[in-house]
């Protein structure tokens, strides 16, 4: 309205919206109140423009991707360069622990009810009059040389090469495990039911298609973003070994997982759970497989040197004994190793892996070793027979049988070396080249002994021969001797961990030592009792008897060597139980445990 025109009719709600200037007279503090309640009423709240923008699918007048266009802040503003990679960041001082990102990773993905694949740590520090505290979101770190993808033996990971995210292959995966172990940030979870590993992938789908993932989208607070991270950057940070208090150190496998605060942390923070010890899965699939497999190669190589002490023709009645015993007990441990699979039927593909995974290489190994030691023993029952029909393949197995031998020995050792190396590879200090190649090869050679000494009694028994009576006479003594040496070596070795419960520090080899006293000292005792009843006691009633004096043959000698056997054997299936519960698992911060 342009002129101020006297007032012929009583005042409207128009005309107070529109305002006054067509009035002559000024507005009163009670009209003004009452226009600017109506001017307000015509704008929209929060929750309106909320629901507004939600119903016209557009925010500032850009149509965008459903959901994503309310976080989009959070996702990368740019593409991925050269030498970039998509990473996890998390703001610390945003983060409150209240789970959503655990809840809507869960409900997103249709995971089982303990299964997770996003967890919230807790930090604590500071004093009695100023504690802190610090909750930690944790998820996959996508790392630039990821532990999982390279232990992997099927080839079940892939790194994207454009977004660097690490994915796993739910059909390619055959239930090993072996990623679960060799991740420091434990990481991938093993879903029995599905007999299959499975981790998280960074929402990677809804990331294509402009969306957040379901932990991003679901923080109340935003503390969870997915940034572009420099190759270089993470390399050069993980150099200074900056990443998170008693975290796993990032030069591993070099996490691109970003966790900032603007606040600086007591010299004392450490993890909730940083002083809780609890044991771990001991895998008895593992267990058995290992023991046996190193007491066959164990078995094969002690027969092969004790063949060089025989002349030809005890070595030839004794070859099938040992070899078919070293064989079976060898078959038996290849076979209890499948049972460790979630999908067995695919054990197969176990060998796609060989060029960068020690567990490809461990199966390579003992499959030849099992395709050597068959026909060897096959050979050790057949040449006899070749002799004495006089057939000219005779003259030729007979030259071979030794070199055979040989090669069955060697391929079982570097199989042997091949297990060693799979447990080094997860970086875990129990399980150290040092640790770990002393105790199966101290394994290897005792129960390789062992076997030999009852394979040559049972050679006696069945064969009732004096030439073998007096080869058991002159052997029991020093194969005696020689369990009783590796026995007390072999305890000696594994007591020795109980001298880090004197160290102040927490480490990991004290945990470790906590938990064979604490939790496993029911498991400790008996390996200590079976390994001294039957690494030294009942050696040491054989070894006793002078040297003039005959050993004898009887059931009940037999009976006790038998028992020496079984409880050697016992010892070291207890040992190597120790051996995966009683390591200290790497982790991200936990909770309070109760």
């Amino acid at each position: 309205m342009s002129d101020a025109l006297p007032i012929t009719r009583p005042l409207s709600l128009q005309d107070l919206l529109e305002g006054f200037g067509s009035v002559s007279a000024p507005p009163s503090k009670g009209e003004q109140m009452v226009h600017r309640l109506l001017q307000k009423q015509r704008e929209l709240s929060a929750v309106e423009l909320f629901a507004k923008e939600h119903a016209d699918g557009t925010i500032n007048g850009s149509k965008l991707p459903d959901q994503a266009r309310f976080y989009a802040s959070l996702l990368p503003a740019t593409p991925v360069g050269p030498g970039q990679q998509y990473g996890f960041e998390v703001d610390l001082d945003r983060c409150s622990g209240c789970k959503a990102c655990v809840t809507a990773c869960h409900s997103l993905n249709g995971l089982d009810d303990s299964e997770t694949w996003r967890d919230v740590g807790l930090l604590i520090g500071g004093t009695e009059t100023l504690p802190v505290m610090q909750h930690v979101t944790a998820a996959c770190h996508h790392c630039l040389e990821p532990a999982c993808m390279t232990a992997c033996p099927v080839n079940a990971y892939e790194k994207d090469a454009f977004t660097g995210i690490v994915r796993h292959l739910d059909d390619q995966c055959f239930g090993c495990q072996y990623c679960t172990l060799a991740c420091p940030y434990n990481v991938p979870k093993y879903h029995a039911a599905k007999g299959i590993v499975r981790k998280c992938d960074m929402c990677s789908n809804r990331l294509k298609n402009g969306e957040a993932p379901a932990c991003v989208q679901a923080c109340p607070h935003e503390a969870i973003s997915i940034r572009i991270v420099d190759v270089s950057r993470v390399t050069e940070n993980a150099e200074a070994d900056h990443f998170l208090p008693a975290a796993p150190e990032p030069y591993i496998t070099l996490p691109t997982t970003t966790y900032r605060t603007t606040r600086v942390f007591p010299r004392n923070m450490l993890p909730a759970d940083y002083y809780s010890v609890s044991p771990q899965h001991p895998h008895w699939p593992l267990i058995v497989m290992l023991v046996l497999t190193q007491l066959s190669v164990g078995a094969f190589a002690a027969g092969s040197f004790l063949e060089g002490a025989l002349d030809t023709e005890l070595a030839t009645a004794f070859r099938p004994i040992h070899a078919t015993g070293a064989l079976v007990l060898g078959l038996l441990a290849l076979g209890a190793s499948t049972l460790h699979l979630g999908r067995p039927l695919y054990a197969f593909r176990g060998i796609l892996g060989f060029r960068h995974s020690w567990l490809s290489r461990e199966i390579v190994a003992f499959g030849l070793f099992a395709g050597l030691a068959v026909p060897f023993a096959g050979l050790c029952w057949g040449l006899p027979l070749l002799e004495v029909s006089g057939s000219p393949w005779g003259k030729l197995a007979g030259e071979l049988v030794p070199t055979l031998s040989l090669s069955v020995a060697c391929v079982g050792v570097i199989g042997v070396f091949c297990s060693v190396m799979i447990y080094v590879f997860t970086r875990r200090e129990l399980w150290s080249l040092e640790r770990t190649l002393i105790r199966f090869s101290l394994t290897t050679i005792l129960l390789g002994v062992a076997t030999i000494w009852l394979m040559m009694w049972l050679a006696v028994g069945f064969l009732s021969d004096d030439e073998w009576h007096q080869l058991a006479q002159n052997l029991t003594r020093p194969l005696a001797r020689s369990v009783i040496i590796l026995t007390t070596l072999k305890l000696l070795y594994d007591i020795s961990l109980l001298r880090h419960l004197a160290t102040f520090r927490n480490s990991s080899l004290k945990r470790s030592a906590l938990l064979v006293v604490g939790p496993l000292r029911g498991f400790s005792i008996g390996r200590l009792v079976l390994g001294v009843v039957g690494g030294v006691v009942i050696p040491v009633a054989f070894a006793a008897v002078p040297i003039h004096d005959p050993i004898p043959f009887t059931t009940t000698s037999a009976v006790f060597v038998g028992l020496m056997w079984v409880a050697c054997l016992g010892g070291e299936l207890l040992e190597r139980y120790l051996f995966f519960s009683a390591v200290s698992n790497p982790r991200m911060p936990g909770g309070v445990r109760s």
